[in-house]
């Protein structure tokens, strides 16, 4: 693995960021693409596990963000990778109310307003594609991912026991 390029990753994340509708989920495939394939920066298990253990941890979701600038460049890296994805949705989110305030029934808003949601389920779903093809790396984990998402799609399960469920099995060695 090669030392991280700290002014470029920020540039990178930070232009990420603006397309971050949906939360930072949304934006994982690009992130591991340019971390994992364009600069091997970190293998793709190493980014699937920063992920995991990001979002297990207590906090805002977007914690692996500063975990995976930690693990490519120290404190350096953790604060270039936490700021470039806070800073610029702050900066546009503040213009475009301040904006629509303005004028809240202009047509580019509500135009805006109806794209985003279809936006958002779409980016999620690259995002756990992403994630899927990094951690199943045989029929065990394709198959637990495929009964997740099955009991997610049919049940109201509540997805900490499904989360609690594949932490065990992975203990267990089973996965």
């Amino acid at each position: 693995m090669q030392e991280a390029d700290l002014p470029a990753l920020g540039l990178h994340f930070a232009l990420l960021s603006l397309m971050a509708i949906g939360g930072v989920s949304s934006i994982l495939p690009d992130m591991q693409r340019y971390v994992v394939e364009a600069n091997q920066w970190l293998s793709a298990s190493q980014f699937a596990d920063a992920y995991a253990l990001g979002q297990a941890a207590p906090g805002p979701n977007m914690m692996f963000v500063t975990l995976l600038g930690w693990q490519l460049a120290g404190w350096a890296g953790a604060v270039v990778a936490t700021l470039a994805m806070i800073f610029p949705p702050v900066l546009l989110t503040l213009t475009v109310t301040r904006l629509s305030a303005n004028n809240p029934d202009a047509p580019l808003g509500r135009a805006i307003r109806g794209g985003l949601g279809p936006i958002a389920i779409g980016l999620t779903l690259a995002s756990g594609w992403i994630l899927a093809q990094s951690a199943d790396n045989d029929w065990r984990g394709a198959l637990l991912t495929l009964v997740t998402v099955a009991l997610m799609l049919r049940t109201r399960l509540n997805p900490v026991w499904l989360i609690l469920a594949g932490a065990i099995a992975g203990m267990a060695g089973i996965l």
